[in-house]
């Protein structure tokens, strides 16, 4: 079973992001944020952090 709490939504990847969650799930479709999709959408922090390590290194 995932533990959820482990996971970011979109919400909270928005805020970290400063962008609109209608974004966030454009890049997750997009497939440029590792997502899954447990009746919403969930971000690993992990994952979050290298989508943010791989835009700040270009």
């Amino acid at each position: 079973m995932v533990n959820l709490k482990k996971y970011l939504t979109v919400r909270q990847v928005a805020k970290k992001l400063d962008i609109t969650e209608e974004w966030v799930r454009d890049l997750i479709k997009a497939k440029e944020i590792k997502a899954v999709k447990v009746g919403k959408w969930r971000v690993k922090p992990g994952d979050l952090e290298e989508f943010i390590k791989a835009r700040t290194n270009k």
